[in-house]
């Protein structure tokens, strides 16, 4: 009886920020993968192990949820005053399909390290102590994301000090700064609130109407008060993962929020992106308890937020949301800045379900408009295995 045999192709599997992935070389890649289109996209299935009607990606490398289920494809960059260019592809996990709509911002903590470590950044660029600033062009959504990575002794520095909640175990720190951080998401205005208002009245069939602020900075995002919808801004994942009606409900909003946005032309288009938006519920701050059993006080943060990602409430947070968090508290009147106090602010510590972030952004208004420059905020990335995946050839 014939079978296919496997084959080989390079790889490292990391962690960045609260996220896993597996990375590749776009030179690395067999052929017919090394450009958009249906190899790729059945490729990284394969190696994350979807479609999986269990839901578990047994046969493959993810890890059956939303952060675990992600690749990552680095080349060396031909634009001016870049080092590399990085594609993220977020791999469904019980459906047929990549969803390259969007950015990981955990995952942009380990682009640099792996750029550097691949050889793909001009060895001119990298001290042998000190930091590498690399210079990262970030291909889904056309931004630069610069990544401030640590070197000791000619290698980067993985290990260290830096604790970031979510990850068990403390390791270096990874600064990022995302440039110019509005998203230029296709079909949608082009504008950091797509919809010119930074609060609307969002109609969700089923839900009411609901007071939302639609952004885009980072990634997508449709930020609601967490009492309008039932929510204290406390809950773990326990309380809302279980619940199918919550579910349908945070996917009803995001929808809705999706059209208003311009992201979709209708509604039922939604299931085809499931990466984008995402959908966050803020609230002012309040005791409680993290996943980890550590206790967070309400007079040591701004405010609370929890995110919904791939239909799920996230672990903690996904970096591009704190992108989006950043931004909107910097801005006077979103619901992100009423709930953190109000005013202006350059940066803001929120709490999440395993813990508190804290992420910076230098807003302006500018004839008439707001602007960011820049949003900042600290990660960390670790090589959890090299070598090389193997997939059944064909």
């Amino acid at each position: 009886m014939s079978h296919a045999a496997q084959i080989r192709i390079p790889a490292t599997y990391m962690r960045g920020g609260t996220s896993k992935g597996v990375f590749f070389r776009l030179e690395d890649l067999p052929e017919a993968a090394r450009m958009p289109g249906p190899a790729r996209d059945a490729l990284l299935q394969r190696v994350i192990g979807s479609p999986d009607p269990y839901g578990k990606q047994i046969d493959g490398m993810g890890g059956a949820t939303s952060s675990t289920s992600k690749t990552v494809i680095v080349s060396r960059s031909a634009r001016p005053d870049h080092d590399v260019d990085y594609l993220f592809g977020q791999v469904a996990i019980d459906k047929a399909f990549v969803d390259w709509s969007g950015n990981c911002g955990n995952l942009s903590a380990a682009v640099g390290p792996f750029a550097i470590a691949s050889g793909l950044v001009d060895p001119a660029r990298v001290p042998r102590d000190g930091i590498a600033i690399v210079r990262i062009w970030q291909a889904n959504i056309g931004k630069t994301i610069v990544a401030h990575v640590p070197m000791t002794d000619g290698a980067v520095q993985e290990t260290g000090d830096f604790e970031l909640d979510g990850v068990t175990f403390p390791a270096a720190e990874v600064q990022l700064e995302f440039m110019d951080p509005a998203a230029e998401e296709e079909g949608a205005s082009g504008a950091m609130f797509p919809t010119g208002s930074v609060v609307d009245d969002l109609e969700v069939p089923g839900v009411g109407t609901l007071r939302a602020t639609m952004i885009n900075a980072g990634i997508p995002t449709i930020f609601v008060e967490a009492a309008a919808i039932g929510y204290t801004g406390t809950e773990l994942q326990g309380a809302i993962n279980g619940d199918d009606k919550a579910l349908a409900m945070f996917e009803t909003i995001r929808a809705h929020g999706a059209l208003r946005m311009g992201l979709i032309a209708s509604l039922d288009q939604i299931a085809t992106r499931q990466h984008t938006p995402k959908v966050a519920f803020v609230a002012p701050p309040a005791d409680y308890v993290a996943s980890s059993g550590k206790p967070v006080k309400a007079g040591d943060i701004d405010l609370l937020v929890r995110a919904m990602s791939m239909g799920k409430l996230h672990h903690a947070m996904m970096g591009t949301a704190a992108v989006a968090i950043g931004t909107a508290a910097a801005i006077p009147g979103t619901l992100v800045n009423r709930a953190a106090g109000g005013g202006e602010r350059q940066s803001v510590r929120f709490g999440h379900p395993s813990g508190t972030l804290r992420v910076g952004a230098e807003a302006a208004l500018v004839d008439g408009v707001w602007t960011v420059t820049k949003a900042v905020m600290s990660r960390s990335a670790r090589v959890l295995m090299e070598g090389w995946v193997r997939v059944p050839a064909g």
